[in-house]
């Protein structure tokens, strides 16, 4: 653990080098299909140690005078009030927070286009609300056929029924709030409607995972499989990319299996197709920034592993199948990786065993775990926070972090003013308490100031944990699994 197997500046020089490139490719205009999180993304970050979630963000900075974002949402999406599962918003929400976000770090919102529109009601209200909003709102249609029925959708009645995304800079980085939002039609109707009008324009595709140019059974290129395992995703060789240059190198199905069709569409919108493999398409070069290859498959491994614990706690929850968990076990057979390799695991689950009472475990970067149980005044994850903080403040362990007086109050207001039936801290409110505390208390300063080392650690909690502690340890950067069990008996969990 804590171990740099990734070199974030490396990557960010080669990747912004190799979009310049393209954009010289196709004569001054490239439309990049972006995949995966531009934000945010912490599945890059825990299985290449050393990659910045903002990593995608600043090498585009780099490139942000020649940069224009569109941001493509399904209209079938609004309608359903579809929701980010790792932020926990809804997809019209979330593209607000990314226009925000994009346009803090200097980079252009030229556009928003929503795709598959057939009139939903949520949608026409959206987009009045985005016009109030002073952005430009453009309409993709359904288009029967797709993607197979190429004469008619590389026609007027097709891609030329959609709206000509206006866009003014050599760059168009086509984005989303998540999977399955339209942007690879997106880009393929904007090729299409710039032929008509004369304008060379191509096409890119950037997908951090799989990463094409290491070995396909990679505990990195696992992992990824392991995060789409609902999706049943399967990562393979590019049949396509070993035909042409003789060259073993990795894809996914989905792409492959639509290789042919693009090819197909790109021929008969501009003549040839400039592409002889899904793998050509690409522009990723996150394999070439790995500079401890060791390191990388002991953090995927690990991840393999956390992603397992998610889909038995979603199956616990009814959200979750008992194919995704299947899929999960095989790759953590492939990967040689069982959940005996997570330390937090036993450490929470054996002292809960002992004491009868939820319980929590987190491994430090130097191996020591650290657990917490459940009292009359703290949960689990509470206490097991107060004793990390102590450990590193070099606090003895006896020592009241936080008063009583402190303490009590807080329960008393939860339970007798704001009806909350449950008088123990959340994490959250554990905090704000710490952070109190810390103003008259010098113990408490020190474990306060120690916050920044928790992230990146191993957590492991012996019940399943509300939604606001959830969200606190994202927040804090730590990497949280559940057994697949609730505290009780209850029906209601919040």
């Amino acid at each position: 653990m804590g171990k740099i197997g990734f070199s974030n500046e490396k990557y960010t020089e080669m990747q912004s080098k190799r979009i310049r490139e393209r954009i010289d490719q196709f004569g001054g205009k490239l439309y990049l299909e972006f995949g995966g999180k531009l934000f945010d993304d912490f599945h890059a970050s825990r299985v290449l140690p050393g990659f910045k979630p903002d990593a995608k963000i600043t090498m585009l900075k780099q490139l942000a005078d020649k940069t224009e974002i569109v941001i493509a949402i399904k209209a079938g999406d609004i309608e359903k009030n579809k929701v980010r599962g790792d932020i926990g918003i809804t997809y019209d929400m979330d593209l607000l927070r990314l226009i925000d976000a994009f346009t803090s770090n200097g980079l252009y919102v030229g556009s928003v286009v929503l795709t598959q529109f057939a009139d939903q009601p949520s949608a026409i209200a959206y987009e009045r609300k985005l016009k109030a909003l002073g952005l430009k709102v453009f309409r993709h249609y359904i288009i029967p056929g797709y993607p197979s029925n190429i004469p008619f959708i590389v026609s007027d009645e097709g891609f030329g029924k959609n709206d000509y995304i206006e866009t003014t800079r050599p760059l168009v980085v086509v984005t989303a709030p998540g999977p399955g939002s339209g942007k690879m039609a997106t880009c393929l109707s904007q090729l299409y409607h710039e032929a008509k009008r004369g304008v060379k324009a191509g096409y890119a595709k950037f997908e951090t995972f799989p990463i094409w140019n290491v070995p396909l059974n990679h505990p990195v290129n696992l992992a990824y499989e392991a995060a789409t395992a609902d999706l049943n995703d399967v990562n393979m060789i590019d049949p396509f990319h070993l035909e042409a240059y003789g060259e073993t190198v990795v894809n996914y199905n989905r792409d492959v299996e639509v290789f042919p069709v693009l090819k197909t569409m790109f021929e008969k919108i501009s003549g040839e197709s400039p592409y002889q493999s899904p793998t050509d398409m690409g522009v990723n070069m996150a394999g070439y920034a790995i500079v401890d290859d060791e390191a990388c498959r002991e953090a995927s491994k690990q991840e393999i592993v956390r992603r397992y614990f998610e889909a038995v706690v979603a199956k616990r929850k009814g959200e979750g199948s008992d194919s995704a968990i299947a899929k999960l076990e095989l790759l953590m057979e492939k990967a040689g990786v069982t959940i005996a390799d997570r330390a937090v695991v036993a450490a929470a689950n054996i002292k809960a065993e002992k004491t009868g009472v939820p319980c929590a475990a987190m491994e430090l970067a130097d191996g020591t775990v650290i657990t917490g149980k459940t009292s009359q005044m703290l949960g689990a994850s509470s206490a097991m926070i107060l004793n990390v903080l102590k450990h590193f403040a070099g606090i003895e362990d006896s020592v009241k972090l936080i008063s009583p007086e402190v303490l009590t109050p807080i329960m008393n207001l939860k339970v007798d003013y704001l009806g909350d039936g449950n008088p123990l801290l959340h994490l959250d409110e554990l905090l704000i308490a710490l952070s109190l505390e810390a103003l008259h208390s010098e113990d408490a300063k020190k474990a306060y100031d120690c916050l920044p080392k928790l992230s990146g650690l191993e957590v492991h909690s012996s019940v399943i944990l509300s939604q606001v502690d959830v969200g606190v340890f994202k927040q804090l950067g730590v990497h949280l699994t559940c057994e697949p069990s609730y505290e009780g008996n209850k029906l209601y969990h919040n």
